[in-house]
């Protein structure tokens, strides 16, 4: 922790202010919803024909392919600086990135169709080695879901401020209209959750980093999802700050987060 820390002290001070990395805003047809999606896909200027790797940056609920790059748009920066493509979908509304209804495929999505439309477009690495995904809030849960199901095509993980363990929330985020009532559909939540997912997690093949602010509504269940990885042996690194389930915190965050890919990449 203390040479992550170091790490990001030396991004700040000595980084140039100055960013030259290009944002397209592209539209991906899904075959399996019928649809046409948006992606914003930030890259570095300055690649010289090198293949680089890809961050998938995930919204959180009631957000959109637009919010990073808006929101925190010195993102472009730490593009440059660490020299690899974030790629931010649209995600839906309110669709925790599952597979639950014909309307809301985004698992297959994330994990195929995305990835295939970026990989045949731009000069990325095609191998899990050269992958990561995070994501805030919903796109917390979302990246840890679909990486530990994915182990094949990820091979780094992250979450910020994610909602780790959706059961304490039955109620919230029309997660109710994807998976059910939970009182009548207990299973398929424990299905569906990430903290009931860590045995799938196979031996030394994830990059794991996951953070949460202390006056976040989910801190309580991410300390319980450090526990458990802890408990099971899976290393992993855990970050807390001070910080709220707002973009003050995850505009810090995502620094961390970028640094820890950047580490993972450079592997």
């Amino acid at each position: 922790m203390k040479n992550l820390y170091l790490l990001l002290l030396f991004t700040f001070y000595f980084s140039t202010s100055v960013f030259s990395s290009v944002v397209d805003t592209v539209e991906i047809y899904s075959t399996s919803m019928n649809k046409k999606i948006k992606a914003v896909v930030i890259r570095p200027d300055d690649t010289k024909n090198k293949t680089i790797p890809t961050l998938y940056l995930l919204h959180g609920y009631s957000g959109n392919y637009s919010n990073w790059i808006e929101k925190v748009p010195y993102i472009k920066t730490l593009v440059d600086q660490y020299n690899y493509m974030v790629v931010c979908p649209d995600g839906g509304f309110g669709s925790w990135y599952w597979d639950s209804t014909p309307e809301f495929q985004y698992e297959t999505f994330m994990s195929k169709e995305l990835i295939n439309y970026i990989e045949s477009n731009y000069n990325v690495c095609k191998h899990r080695s050269g992958r990561a995904i995070t994501g805030l809030s919903m796109g917390g849960h979302g990246a840890l879901y679909l990486a530990i199901r994915h182990q094949d095509i990820f091979g780094a993980l992250g979450s910020t401020a994610g909602g780790v363990d959706i059961r304490p929330f039955p109620n919230n985020w029309e997660m109710s209209k994807r998976l059910g009532e939970y009182a009548d559909n207990k299973a398929k939540w424990d299905d569906h959750t990430v903290m009931e997912m860590l045995h799938l997690i196979k031996p030394n093949n994830l990059k794991i980093f996951v953070d949460c602010g202390y006056d976040d509504f989910f801190f309580g269940v991410n300390e319980e999802l450090h526990k458990k990885l802890s408990y099971h042996n899976i290393q992993h690194t855990y970050l807390n700050m001070p910080g709220k389930h707002d973009w003050n915190y995850w505009a810090q965050s995502i620094c961390f987060q970028m640094a820890f890919f950047d580490q993972f990449f450079r592997n």
